[in-house]
């Protein structure tokens, strides 16, 4: 089939949702969002392009991993090098996993020697919810947010205290259970949850020529803990503390080849907070949080190398009601240390920044404006700012248009990784910086939300593979069309990326980026039951800069179905790739062909 059709194809599905689903609960498609102001605003009041995926699809998700759950929402790509479990990387709007930041219940969450998250030891089974914010936010959230933000939210207690369990069984022999209790009332509300994941897998690289190649299965287990508790003593005023802590072991192929190559990580996120109101108009709230990233690697038992990053972060920030719209005035203090088994030139780095805010809305205007200074104890001071302008034409349409600016900080590898004899670390190395401008359109009305987004963002001082430079330069453009909606019993949605991501001096397009992608979803509730299906396409990509090795694109179709056995217990079951598509997101790494979960679910509402 060739491009063009695809592109018809989605066109008249998009058509055929908007034409066919009518009214339904507003609540689930108008939620209350953190991330794209950092402060609680409905969907329908913001001027950003921001996705919520809430419990509800986290729960339909089965034995998918959160990474493949990501990509299935608007401007979102993924990369695995292999099954569950092993490294994996998200694209937002083509940026690459290192210009984008992950947060967790607000805490800084990665690692601070490779620059990314360590997205397969999230356990889907502890999220409550997941914002995403597609575009710069540098002027938010300081440096690494030239793609986006993506925040992840831990389950949180509500109403009389109440167990839940879940747990299922599938192909691969792979096995999911989670138990928890949680519960709430004015005065005080709490959450503790635990999981245990564990796979067979499949073998890292599939690639039968390669020297790493290894015909084993490349197991996967992962155990996790989360916990929240929050305290009221008296209105407007709330002392709490979240947690997140997992520890899993991976196995891969390697070069030379190893009877038994894994890798053992444990990651955490914890934090304390305190929010009171201080005055009528004005509230505060400071926030205390560390995260952690262990990882050890070992070959044949043997330890071969050791990489700790911590991630200790003070947040102060003041949310003042204006005569004409809101203010946020915030400080922060974020520092990164690494150790292990490489000796680095500099093992440490602090951020100190102020931040400023202001929006507003006055008859049909709406009024965004963010300014942030961060200064970084390795390479000085940065200023990033961004402007927003929307205008609400009828009480279903609004549009915006909006312009702001990024940058990203080299990481400890890119700046001071020790030469092994194929160069090392530059400590000359500048901050990447972006320009992004966008406009978009949206039109919402009960029970269906419309949407289409343009960006363009310029990114310079790129830093290039390895030994890290400066040279290179990128422009990030594209199109995002996304319909969601319910009616009655029926659920579903569409959504299509054209994106052109290309490297400015050489015209080849970014490695690993698809150009085009489409998925869509529609499901049916009949009395006890719900049925539905997804169907993802993506397009051709490449796996090298030089655009030499080219990765097929690749349509997948994924089937779903819950039983209500009563107001308390769930039956579900899950089909991924029912028909057995062989892809490749990295070359010569291996993907999960067919493969099925079946389990149960005790939730009282």
């Amino acid at each position: 089939m060739k491009i063009d059709n695809r592109h018809a194809l989605a066109a008249a599905t998009l058509a055929a949702f908007s034409g066919n689903l009518m009214a339904a609960a507003d609540a689930e498609l108008n939620p209350i969002v953190v991330t794209a102001t950092r402060q609680a605003t409905r969907v329908s009041d913001l001027m950003a392009d921001v996705t919520v995926i809430d419990r509800e699809e986290i729960e339909q998700a089965g034995q998918t991993t959160i990474e493949q759950l990501l990509a299935r929402q608007p401007g979102i790509q993924y990369t695995a090098n292999g099954g569950p479990g092993t490294n994996s990387g998200i694209f937002i709007r083509g940026a690459s996993s290192k210009q984008s930041i992950v947060l967790i219940d607000g805490q800084r969450f990665g690692s601070a020697t490779t620059g990314e998250a360590t997205w397969s030891r999230i356990p889907l089974s502890q999220v409550e919810r997941i914002e995403i914010l597609r575009g710069p936010a540098s002027s938010l959230y300081g440096a690494d947010a030239i793609g986006g933000v993506i925040q992840i939210f831990t389950r949180k207690g509500s109403g009389e205290p109440r167990l839940n369990a879940s747990t299922g069984y599938g192909t691969y022999h792979t096995s999911d259970s989670s138990v928890g209790i949680s519960g709430g009332n004015e005065l005080v509300s709490f959450s503790l949850q635990g999981g245990y994941y564990e796979t067979d897998g499949v073998s890292a690289i599939h690639n039968k020529k390669s020297s790493s190649f290894n015909p084993d299965r490349d197991g996967y287990r992962n155990s996790s803990f989360s916990g929240s508790l929050a305290v009221r003593p008296a209105s407007g005023h709330e002392i709490g503390a979240t947690v997140l802590a997992t520890d899993g072991t991976s196995r891969y192929d390697s070069t030379p080849k190893a009877r038994d190559f894994k890798s053992e990580q444990d990651v955490a996120a914890y934090s304390i907070y305190s929010r009171n109101k201080l005055l009528a108009s004005w509230t505060s709230t400071v926030r205390l949080g560390r995260s952690t990233d262990d990882l050890t690697t070992r070959r044949n038992g043997v330890t071969t190398g050791e990489f700790r990053t911590v991630q200790d972060q003070l947040v102060w920030q003041n949310d003042v009601k204006l005569p004409l719209g809101t203010a946020l005035f915030a400080a922060e203090y974020l520092k990164q240390a690494v150790s292990g088994t490489t000796n680095y030139t500099r093992d440490e780095r602090s951020v100190r920044s102020l931040l400023a805010g202001w929006t507003a809305g006055l008859d049909n205007h709406q009024l965004q404006l963010n300014l942030r200074r961060d200064d970084n104890s390795q390479f000085g001071g940065r200023t990033t700012g961004a402007a927003t302008y929307g205008y609400q034409f009828t009480p279903a349409w609004r549009g915006h248009l909006s312009y702001g600016t990024a940058f990203r900080a080299p990481t400890f590898n890119e700046l001071y990784f020790p030469d092994t004899g194929f160069g090392g670390g530059n400590p000359n190395l500048k901050p990447e910086k972006a320009k992004n401008a966008e406009a978009g359109v949206t039109w919402e009305t009960s029970g269906h939300r419309l949407s289409a987004v343009y960006f363009h963002n310029k990114v310079e001082d790129l830093i290039n593979s390895w030994p890290p430079q400066n040279v290179n330069k990128a422009t990030l453009k594209g199109t995002s069309l996304s319909y969601a909606g319910r009616s009655g019993p029926w659920s579903g949605g569409v959504s299509v990326d054209l994106q052109r991501t290309r490297d400015d001096d050489t015209g080849n397009r970014l490695a690993r980026r698809a150009e085009r992608q489409m998925f869509s979803h529609l499901s049916r509730s009949f009395g006890d039951w719900t049925l539905g299906g997804e169907w993802q396409w993506v397009g051709h990509r490449y796996d090298d800069a030089a655009n030499r090795v080219r990765l097929g694109g690749y349509g997948l179709v994924n089937l779903f179905a819950e039983y209500r056995v009563d107001k308390d217990w769930v039956l579900f079951a899950r089909g991924n790739n029912i028909f057995d598509k062989y892809y490749e997101t990295v070359n010569n790494y291996g993907v999960l062909g067919a493969n099925a979960f079946f389990g149960i679910r005790y939730a009282p509402k």
